[in-house]
């Protein structure tokens, strides 16, 4: 395991035990997007709004240190700043749990640099369909 995922399981496990103390939410992502660059905090709070738009009910929390989003207790999908492994872009990812099956083949993750309207079309038809409601 390289250095960053072994980080990343320690995060975890920071996360459970927060929860466990009642800490929970929109607390927890809110402080990883302190520790983001400007840019790609930007990039996570406009994604962030694109999802709550797309239905209210679903939970903010973190997975492995990441901004996720859950849907009747179920992760869906998380944002994985560019900051986080060192790479040239952002993803937005989606679990198994997302309701995105396209025949016998379909994407899971999507590189995102910055927003523009294309974007947040595409991503909020893509978190309508992996809730069901589309």
């Amino acid at each position: 395991m390289s250095a960053a995922e072994k980080q990343a399981i320690r995060e975890r496990a920071q996360e459970l035990k927060a929860q466990e103390k009642g800490i929970k939410g929109l607390a927890e992502v809110e402080a990883k997007w302190k520790l983001m660059k400007p840019a790609n905090r930007a990039l996570a709070q406009d994604i962030h709004k694109i999802i709550m738009a797309v239905d209210s009910e679903i939970e903010t929390k973190t997975w492995y240190s990441m901004p996720a989003y859950y849907k009747d207790g179920k992760l869906i999908c998380f944002f994985q700043s560019a900051d986080k492994w060192g790479t040239r872009y952002s993803t937005l990812g989606f679990d198994a749990n997302a309701k995105l099956d396209d025949g016998s083949m379909w994407a899971t993750a999507f590189a995102l640099t910055k927003l523009v309207p294309a974007n947040t079309k595409s991503i909020k038809e893509l978190v309508a369909k992996a809730i069901g409601k589309k």
